[in-house]
């Protein structure tokens, strides 16, 4: 037997993270994957796993405590190679010594783990892409995960045969959860513990380190003695339902092994409030309901799912519309001699393998004009009474996809050049219609560009995305229209513009410095060099 101690693991960054609650006490006997403690951030709760089986000997933290990434949590008495450097009371006796190391084998079980999520947890599995049995390459698509903003494919990275799988779909994953094991051929393994006193080779299991947010499903173990101790549900769900007030006992499980999840809570208080507030006439903000309409008395019809970033989208729409004072201003900004260099370049473009469309330009334009005029360059702050102001420029490009509308986010656009611009542009807007963005890639934007381009139309009143932004620019299709120039009117390339803001923020002298600049840039590209 030997002490091994459990430290806390990589919290995306974060720095003395409160423990409240710990799941094990002094002479638990724990499995590797069972919650040690429960920590809070500002954002979110997450459970740590153990990495190892064993008995525990010592705990390290008491609930209150901040602990950051390497902290010790616990000391745990294991057996043979997982076990770090032994204590004195714990040096190796002849008939408990570790099992040797094995020799290199032509192939190891290696775990299939999901990567950093860019900090989202309890993503919707909606796609399993494998099945046991399959010959896998590495890049190869395991499974199909979903946030609230996009989908994404995670992918194999070892080539190999599929032993097991532990999600279906519908499970809820976190970085570091464990998909399933595969036989990797030319993987040294590593040496796994003995189970008898007597030395011995074990098959090993490779794996990288375990995320602190994992979904590995705990023990009952885990479950606090309060209002529905007899359900089987995480400490953060025990929270949630507390602050609910609601009696976990009457809830819907739908998670793995019957455990109940935050959706499940979701789900179980949404139909009270709409009730509660159908009984007073309104719903929202005091709106009177919609009539229901039975659309099937007029013919033929389906009922058609919206997928969850439509539903997402229209909530967020709605929130916008309830909760910003929008003003939009108009304008036409005119792109003849932007449009004459641009296609002066496309050879060039061409040769280095870019595709350079007037988006780059409008990207690089509002970026100078972000700089120019900082007033758009902020968010509300929750208090109501400040704002934060940014001193970085990213920019989001609204992706018309299969799935939905999403934004991914072009960071530190000022510092960019046309080209980067474009090859960026046109990789993000890719990778948002095949589904494979990532939420890390849809956060942080200072403002927004949604331009619909060729599909037409005169202007549009975009929402802005609040709380994160305060200004959005709407782009509609370019036309030939009559310039008087002082002298005579004369044909002229005019786009134009629509410019919505949150009027908490911004002041309508703000927003006009801002289109001013916009629509000179824009107009003589040459202004950038000023």
């Amino acid at each position: 037997m030997a002490i091994q101690t459990i430290k806390v693991p990589d919290l995306g960054g974060a720095e003395g993270v409160e423990v409240i609650e710990i799941s094990v006490k002094v002479g638990d006997s724990i499995a590797e994957g069972d919650s040690i403690v429960v920590l809070e951030t500002d954002k979110a709760s997450m459970e740590i796993p153990a990495d190892a089986s064993g008995k525990v000997t010592a705990l390290k933290i008491k609930i209150g405590d901040k602990v950051s990434q390497g902290d010790a949590l616990i000391d745990l008495e294991v057996s043979g190679a997982t076990a770090s450097a032994p204590t004195p009371e714990a040096a190796p006796a002849p008939v408990a010594a570790p099992a040797p190391a094995a020799a290199p084998s032509a192939s190891a079980e290696v775990k299939l783990i999901v990567p950093d999520l860019g900090g989202a947890e309890g993503v919707e599995v909606i796609e399993v892409a494998v099945k046991v049995g399959d010959q896998i390459n590495s890049g190869d698509s395991i499974v199909v995960l979903e946030t609230d903003k996009a989908s994404m494919e995670i992918p194999a990275e070892v080539s190999g045969t599929i032993l097991s799988l532990s999600v279906k779909v519908g499970d809820k994953v976190s970085q570091g959860f464990v998909l399933g094991v595969v036989s990797a051929a030319g993987a040294a393994p590593a040496v796994a513990a003995t189970q008898t006193a007597a030395p011995a080779q074990a098959a090993a299991v490779a794996t990288a380190p375990v995320a602190a947010a994992t979904s590995v499903a705990a023990s009952d173990d885990d479950d606090e003695e309060d209002d529905g101790s007899d359900v089987y549900a995480g400490p953060a769900v025990r929270k949630l339902a507390r602050q609910l007030g609601v009696d976990l006992d009457k809830v819907k499980a739908t998670g793995p092994r019957g455990r109940v999840q935050k959706d499940d809570l979701h789900n179980y208080v949404k139909p009270i409030v709409q009730a509660v507030q159908s009984g007073n006439g309104a719903v929202g903000s005091g709106i009177p309901a919609l009539p229901v309409i039975d659309y099937a008395k007029f013919g033929e019809i389906e009922i058609v799912k919206m997928s969850k970033i439509k539903k997402l989208t229209a909530d967020a729409m709605t929130r916008s519309w309830l909760n910003v004072p929008r003003i939009t201003q108009f304008d036409d900004a005119d792109i003849t001699d932007l449009e004459a260099f641009r296609n002066s370049m496309k050879a060039e473009a061409e040769k280095r393998g870019s595709k350079l469309t007037p988006l780059p330009f409008i990207v690089k334009a509002v970026a100078a004009a972000l700089v120019a005029e900082p007033s758009f360059n902020v968010s509300m702050h929750q208090d109501g009474e400040s704002i934060v102001q940014k001193k970085f420029v990213h920019i989001g490009i609204a992706v018309d996809t299969p799935n939905g509308l999403l934004v991914p986010v072009v960071r530190n656009a000022d510092k960019k050049g046309l080209f980067e611009l474009a090859d960026e542009i046109n990789a993000l807007a890719k990778k948002a219609r095949d589904g494979k963005l990532t939420p890390a890639e849809m956060q942080g934007g200072c403002f927004t560009i949604s331009s619909l381009g060729a599909m037409g139309g005169n202007g549009f009143t975009p929402m802005v995305s609040a709380p994160t932004e305060v200004g959005i620019l709407g782009v509609s299709r370019a036309q030939m229209k009559p310039v008087w120039n002082g002298k005579e009117f004369i044909p002229r390339n005019m786009l134009p513009l629509s410019l919505s803001y949150d009027h908490r923020a911004v002041n309508g002298s703000d927003a006009g410095r801002f289109m001013t600049y916009l629509v000179g840039v824009i107009g003589d590209l040459r202004r950038l060099l000023l």
